[in-house]
């Protein structure tokens, strides 16, 4: 069995955060979300779980920290340069934040960074493995 992952974000409005990560690829898992917090699939390894800072506050005394910081980038693959545009495009429309970072072109990988209502940081990169250095 492959392991999963389940990224854990606290966001100040669970139905505008699921909105935006629905408009960027993801989809909910009604099983596993409430009025509290909601399940985000991207794969069917890798889910987000958002949730409301009073639930997030249930898991840890840690305080949220502000969305003008960044705790985390988290990078997803995409399959394509138009999809890592694509997403960012998504996430500007949708109450997020594109290119919070230099957009940055290698060639061989190419990536834009956005961010969530929350100001949660994500990676849309795309990579051409056979054209990378050292080759694959």
């Amino acid at each position: 069995m492959s392991r999963m992952i389940f990224v854990n974000l606290p966001v100040a409005d669970l139905a505008k955060a699921r909105i935006f990560y629905e408009a960027i690829g993801f989809t909910n898992n009604p099983r596993f979300s409430d009025d509290t917090s909601a399940c985000m699939v991207l794969t069917e390894v890798i889910n987000v779980m958002l949730m409301t800072h009073a639930k997030w506050q249930t898991f840890t005394s840690r305080p949220i920290p502000p969305s003008t910081s960044s705790e985390v980038l988290l990078a997803v693959s995409c399959s394509s340069r138009d999809e890592v545009d694509a997403m960012n495009e998504a996430a500007a429309a949708h109450g997020g934040t594109a290119d919070i970072n230099p957009k940055q072109d290698h060639g061989f990988m190419y990536n834009r960074n956005l961010a969530d209502p929350d100001g949660h940081v994500w990676e849309a990169m795309w990579m051409d493995m056979a054209a990378a250095p050292g080759g694959a």
